[in-house]
This record gives structure tokens, C-alpha cells and sequence, in this order.
């Protein structure tokens, strides 16, 4: 190993060159992706929510046409609702390891 400035490289077996190390790409990588798999996550779940309070709402509405609205937001509310389920049981898995 050699240092070199502000630098950590590996020499190179065969021609003695600085070769630098992918640690740090992919430790950027890693990150950026769980940071933006966290961000959609968390849309997801408001997604969840604002359909949650327009069905609420459009349920309680004595108008027979926002009743049937209530009942079409069901279809928006079920995939959401399995990717909250996921999240919610990945989220437990990683706290427990």
C-alpha cells in the first residue's frame, strides 16, 4: 500500500502503478441508491395516506357520486397499501440484523 498525498493506492503487481481503489465508487453507489429508495419509499407511504383520507371522505359524503369515488380509490389503495406492508417488514428485518 502506498500514500500518496491525500490518496490511499494499491500497487499495481506487474507494472508498479498507482491503481485506485473502486471502494469508494461503490460505497457511493450503495448509498445513493438506498437514499433514493428511502425517498420513494416515503412518497409511497403519503401516496398511501392522501388516498386513505380521500376514500375516508368520499365515503362519508352523502353524494352518491363521491361514494362511488370511494369505492374506485380502492384500486389505488391496494398496491400502495402491499408496498407499505414490504416496507414495513423490510424496515423490521434490517432493524433486527
Amino acid at each position: 500500500m502506498h500514500y500518496n498525498g491525500n490518496r490511499v493506492g494499491f500497487y499495481s503487481l506487474y507494472r508498479g502503478e498507482l491503481m485506485i481503489s473502486t471502494v469508494t465508487t461503490s460505497t457511493v453507489t450503495i448509498l445513493t441508491a438506498s437514499g433514493i429508495a428511502g425517498s420513494l419509499a416515503l412518497v409511497g407511504v403519503f401516496v398511501l395516506i392522501t388516498l386513505l383520507v380521500q376514500k375516508e371522505l368520499a365515503t362519508a359524503s352523502a353524494n352518491s357520486r363521491l361514494h362511488q369515488l370511494g369505492r374506485v380509490v380502492n384500486i389505488g389503495i391496494v398496491p400502495f397499501m402491499i408496498a407499505f406492508i414490504l416496507i414495513v417488514i423490510f424496515k423490521v428485518i434490517e432493524a433486527l440484523i
